[in-house]
């Protein structure tokens, strides 16, 4: 006999991001200053992400739409670029080295569920882009995956496992079609 998925199971208790009124505080003023169209200055938003935690770098780029789940969980260096629509769903740390260029409409995605289990329990894994690595437009990082120094995730391609140092990668899953040379 198969066993069925049971969502009425799923339990999290367990994981505790952090207080309540600090999670529903960070969602106000993620809608506000970070995740809209407004034109806020990149500055404000920098200062409303340090403000809940955030360690963010000197000249960072943070474009409109951008939705991230929980700043107290996110690293940022120097000169990081953040494009429109990306959404850094963070359930657990992830950090964005120097010179590092996530593009429009990327996600980064640090929770999965075990689809072993019944339960379908909460998998939380954290990501790492090192220095000069660059994920391209409507790219998926998942969890537990370290983008090694100037690894490229090219356009619409899934990173389910770690990018090697200079290579540039493609498809779902994503795999290592060539080296990338920078003159």
């Amino acid at each position: 006999m198969k066993v069925e998925t049971d969502l009425s199971k799923f339990n999290n208790d367990w994981y505790n991001p952090g207080s309540r009124t600090k999670i529903i505080t960070w969602f106000l003023c993620n809608s506000i200053f970070i995740n809209n169209y407004l034109p806020i200055p990149v500055s404000l938003k920098v200062i409303v992400l340090r403000a809940f935690g955030a360690k963010i770098g000197q000249n960072v780029m943070i474009k409109p739409k951008v939705n991230i789940k929980y700043p107290w969980f996110l690293e940022i260096g120097n000169n990081v670029w953040i494009g429109e629509l990306v959404w850094i769903d963070n359930f657990v740390k992830v950090v964005v080295e120097d010179n590092a260029c996530i593009s429009q409409g990327a996600m980064l995605l640090t929770g999965n569920h075990d689809y072993k289990k019944h339960t379908f329990d909460l998998i939380p894994k954290e990501i790492h882009l090192e220095k000069g690595v660059w994920i391209g437009a409507k790219s998926i990082v998942c969890g537990g995956v370290k983008c090694m120094s100037h690894a490229v995730l090219s356009v619409n391609s899934v990173a389910t496992k770690n990018l090697e140092p200079y290579k540039i990668y493609q498809g779902n899953p994503a795999c290592s079609i060539r080296d990338r040379i920078i003159e």
